[in-house]
C-alpha cells in the first residue's frame, strides 16, 4: 500500500474532529460529572442570583428531550443575562459537576441560537409520548363516556373552550408532566387509571369520575403563561392570587349556570376539584367527601409519582441508582436489571 497524501491525513484528522464533537455533543440524560458538555439547548426557567457573598450568578434550567440539569453561570456579565432573557434556545459550553448527589452544569460560554445554525427546535422541546390530536381524540372518546347529559354538556362546553391551548399547555412549571401537551397527557393517563379502578370499585359514579378528572387542572390553562414549547414563563397573576383550584370552581359554577346544570352536580364537580389537593397547605381547604372525589385523589396522586419515577429512570443504566430526586423526598431510585 502506498502512503497515505496530505488529504488524507487531514480528512482523518478531520473525522476524528468530529467523534470529538459528537462525544460532546451529548443529551442531558447522557452528561456525567466529569465530562465536558457542549450542544443546543431549551432554556425552561432563569433567575439571576446572589451568592452568600453578594456576588451575582445566573441560575437556569436546561432541558432537551430527554431530560433537564441545573446550569450556573458564575461569571455574571449584563450580556449572559441578555442571552438568558432573549433566547428559548441557547448554545452552551461547560463542565458537568455533581454537587450534594445532583448533576450540575457549570458554564463557561453561552449564546443564542443563530439563523444558520443546523438544529430543529422540534428535537429539543420535551413533550408527551404521544401525539397532542391523538390524545385529544382519546379524550373525546371518554367524554362521550359521560351517561348524564348535563355533566357532559357542562365538560363539553369546557373542554372546547380551552382545546388549542389544551394541546400544547403543561401540567405544572417545574413539576410532573412540565412539557409540550404535558396536561392532557396527565389527563389522559388519569382516565385509562379510572376507568380500570372503576370496574373494580363498582359503585363508584364514572361520570363524576371522568369529568372531574379532565376538570380539576383545566384551569392551570388561566393559572400560567405558556408558549407553544409549553414552556411556562411565570404564573398570571390570576394565578398566583387565586390558583387553578379557585379558577377551576369559578369555571364550573360559571358554565353550568349558562346550560342550567343541576345545582346538586355543579356542588359534586365543584367540590372534586376542590378537594382534590387533599390539604389544606397544599390549597385544598376540604377533604374528600365522596368516593368521587377520594378517588380523584388519588389518581392524581399515582400518576404525579409515576411519572416521577419513569422520568428520574430514563437515562439509567440497569443496576445503578440515581442522583436524590428532590420531588420524591431526596431517595435515590434504583433501575432493575430485569
Amino acid at each position: 500500500m502506498g502512503q497515505a497524501s496530505i488529504g488524507d491525513l487531514l480528512n482523518d484528522k478531520a473525522r476524528e474532529q468530529m467523534k470529538s464533537m459528537t462525544k460532546i455533543n451529548k443529551n442531558i440524560s447522557e452528561l456525567r460529572p466529569g465530562e465536558k458538555a457542549e450542544g443546543f439547548y431549551l432554556i425552561k426557567s432563569f433567575e439571576v442570583k446572589k451568592t452568600t457573598n453578594g456576588k451575582q450568578y445566573i441560575d437556569i434550567e436546561l432541558v432537551d428531550k430527554t431530560g433537564s440539569i441545573n446550569a450556573k453561570i458564575w461569571d455574571y456579565t449584563k450580556e449572559n443575562e441578555e442571552v438568558a432573557t432573549d433566547n428559548s434556545i441557547v448554545k452552551v459550553r461547560g463542565e458537568v459537576l455533581e454537587w450534594n448527589g445532583t448533576k450540575q452544569l457549570k458554564v463557561n460560554k453561552i449564546r443564542g441560537k443563530l439563523p444558520n445554525d443546523d438544529i430543529k427546535t422540534s428535537e429539543l422541546i420535551p413533550s408527551a409520548p404521544i401525539e397532542n390530536k391523538e390524545m385529544m381524540n382519546a379524550l373525546k372518546a371518554y367524554i362521550k363516556k359521560i351517561k348524564d347529559e348535563e355533566i357532559r354538556l357542562l365538560v363539553e362546553t369546557i373542554i372546547n373552550k380551552y382545546k388549542d391551548k389544551l394541546l400544547y399547555y403543561p401540567a405544572a412549571k417545574k413539576n410532573h408532566h412540565s412539557y409540550l401537551g404535558g396536561l392532557l397527557y396527565h389527563m389522559l393517563r388519569m382516565m385509562q387509571a379510572g376507568e380500570k379502578l372503576g370496574q373494580v370499585y363498582d359503585f363508584i359514579n364514572m361520570d363524576y369520575v371522568y369529568a372531574g378528572v379532565m376538570l380539576h387542572d383545566i384551569c392551570k390553562i388561566l393559572e400560567m403563561d405558556a408558549d407553544t414549547y409549553g414552556v411556562v414563563s411565570d404564573y398570571t397573576m390570576e394565578g398566583k392570587l387565586l390558583g387553578h383550584i379557585i379558577q377551576g370552581i369559578k369555571e364550573i359554577e360559571t358554565e353550568g349556570e349558562k346550560i342550567g346544570i343541576d345545582r346538586e352536580k355543579s356542588i359534586l364537580l365543584q367540590h372534586m376539584v376542590l378537594s382534590h389537593h387533599y390539604e389544606p397547605e397544599f390549597g385544598s381547604p376540604k377533604k374528600p367527601m365522596t368516593p368521587e372525589a377520594e378517588l380523584l385523589h388519588f389518581l392524581d396522586i399515582i400518576d404525579a409519582r409515576m411519572f416521577d419515577f419513569e422520568h428520574s429512570l430514563e437515562g439509567i443504566e440497569p443496576g445503578q441508582f440515581t442522583d436524590k430526586i428532590w420531588l420524591l423526598d431526596n431517595r435515590n431510585l434504583y433501575k432493575s436489571m430485569g
